[in-house]
């Protein structure tokens, strides 16, 4: 018997289906585009404008503006009367309120027609001089041609996404690389703007697609002998890939993540450590109170920092003791909650309060970790032995010697912030493990840049772990499971839709011969 199929293509199969075996009449297709529910163009749109480049006083200031009253706004500006300047071709011409007639300003003007543009839209764009009087009249000047209006946050970009020049990861990295303040972020943003993460996404989705058309095809014909043998065989292999695939995907440690937002860095250590001071030299600013009274420190103090590339967000934190004193024990609490969140501790030890003897240090270390991170992870952790200005030279150098000796504790890294002794090397232990946790944005498979895009993966991956659960018993729940995981994957990249899983049954399937 037959199994019922619960989502709406068994409908749309059977319609398809007789209309090609009739008449094949084209109305197929805009049947199929009444399905699919996606916005197929933006003709009937307003007219925006805005100032794209940087506000304030500049050398050129760009004015983009999109819409079908493009061409309008620019021959009302630029007293084009005829033939329109020729497409992306830079041309030097008086900007004149469209009303007054009064010139404006002198600059280039450059016309976009559609759809080669970055909205897909008639576009224009004036690069004019940068003065904020100038913009201002350029601007108001625009908001008298009729159809036009000022453009909302985001709204260029918007439109680029909805006539299919960009999908949601390259809008992301087109956010991300705006706002990049490092070197790895500009890599990682540029890579996912240029469409790599889009493209393993979309590789994916195509992949689901195929498996879904064959399962509804399977489920449609397969009664009647029209769907060849081992179908469901291949469906199954292809599943097991798939799933394999993403799930190795989602094991990336949030390293692509953790470059977006920055690295969580927390220093933390006992009282008048010097925890504060080695935040004031990290920064090269007095960013935090710094004296010898204990317990200075009481509230987390942040600060951003670019470390070798790398986005570091830096905390300073409350020494950890026990005390009487309300304010002091909410510090100490929000110290070690903020421990626990951190990528990366920076353990600040007093080195004048270190065993006398070297060969104690490692244990004295290694008891002090288990009291400050409660269950220590090396690779998380690096020790900052400060002070060692006031140890005696020979005593710092017998404490270098017994550091690269002893293993099972984190890197140890001996310095002063008074007299910046050791610092250098510090900051090259310090940059390589936020480099480890952050990765190399250009090397590999690019990474997951977005909490929502994990979510999404970690809902296609249970999704398609119901179509194995649901394979032998009943194949229309098992069908209904790949399309839950191609809905969630589509809605990382905004594209989904049922026309192209049709596509795949009429190209792959000789149906009815």
């Amino acid at each position: 018997m037959m199994l019922p199929l619960p989502s709406v293509y068994r409908g749309i199969f059977r319609t398809a289906i007789r209309k090609l075996k009739s008449s094949r009449n084209p109305s197929l297709h805009r049947l199929l585009s009444d399905c699919d529910g996606v916005q197929t163009g933006l003709a009937d749109a307003d007219t925006i404008f805005a100032l794209s480049s940087g506000h304030g006083r500049c050398g050129v200031a760009v004015v983009r503006v999109s819409g079908p009253a493009s061409a309008t706004a620019l021959r009302r500006m630029v007293g084009f009367t005829h033939r329109l300047p020729p497409p992306r071709t830079a041309l030097l011409r008086s900007i004149t309120d469209p009303c007054s007639k009064e010139v404006l300003d002198r600059g280039l003007v450059l016309w976009f027609p559609a759809p080669h543009s970055f909205t897909g839209e008639d576009s224009v764009e004036f690069h004019i001089h940068g003065g904020p009087a100038v913009t201002a009249a350029v601007l108001h000047a625009l908001g008298s041609v009729p159809g036009t209006r000022p453009a909302g946050a985001g709204e260029f970009t918007r439109r680029a996404f909805q006539a299919g020049k960009l999908d949601l990861t390259e809008v992301e990295g087109l956010g991300d690389l705006i706002h990049a303040e490092t070197e790895a972020q500009r890599r990682q943003a540029l890579r996912q703007m240029s469409g790599d993460l889009g493209r393993l996404y979309q590789d994916w989705s195509h992949r689901l697609k195929r498996c879904l058309a064959h399962v509804e095809a399977f489920i449609d014909f397969s009664e009647d002998e029209l769907i060849e043998d081992g179908v469901l065989d291949r469906v199954d292999s292809w599943v097991c890939g798939l799933q394999a695939e993403m799930e190795e995907h989602l094991k990336d440690e949030r390293r692509g993540e953790r470059l977006r937002s920055g690295v969580q860095v927390v220093i933390a250590g006992a009282t008048n450590a010097g925890k504060s001071s080695l935040l004031n030299t990290l920064c090269n600013r007095p960013a935090a109170i710094v004296s010898p009274i204990a317990g200075t420190t009481r509230d987390v103090v942040e600060t951003a920092l670019d470390i070798g590339g790398f986005p570091v967000l830096l905390s300073d934190t409350a020494g950890l003791r026990d005390s009487s004193d309300l304010v002091e024990q909410e510090g100490v609490r929000r110290a070690r909650e903020r421990v626990q969140q951190a990528d990366l501790t920076l353990l600040v030890v007093d080195s004048t309060r270190l065993p006398s003897d070297v060969q104690q240090v490692a244990g004295f270390l290694s008891d002090h970790l288990k009291t400050v991170l409660k269950q220590p992870e090396t690779d998380k952790c690096l020790l900052v032995l400060n002070k060692t200005d006031l140890l005696p030279e020979a005593q710092t150098e017998k404490l270098k010697q017994e550091l690269r000796r002893v293993s099972g504790l984190p890197a140890a890294c001996p310095i002063s912030c008074q007299t910046s002794e050791g610092l250098k090397d510090f900051l090259t232990v310090l940059r390589s493990s936020v480099q480890t946790l952050c990765g190399d944005p250009l090397s590999g498979a690019p990474t997951l840049t977005q909490s929502r895009h994990r979510a999404h993966l970690q809902q296609c991956v249970a999704a398609l772990g119901q179509y194995q659960r649901y394979r032998d018993f009943d194949l229309a729940l098992a069908a209904e499971g790949v399309r839950l995981a191609l809905t969630s994957l589509g809605r990382i990249t905004g594209r989904v839709g049922a026309e192209e899983i049709l596509d795949i049954i009429f190209r792959e399937f000789c149906i009815g011969k």
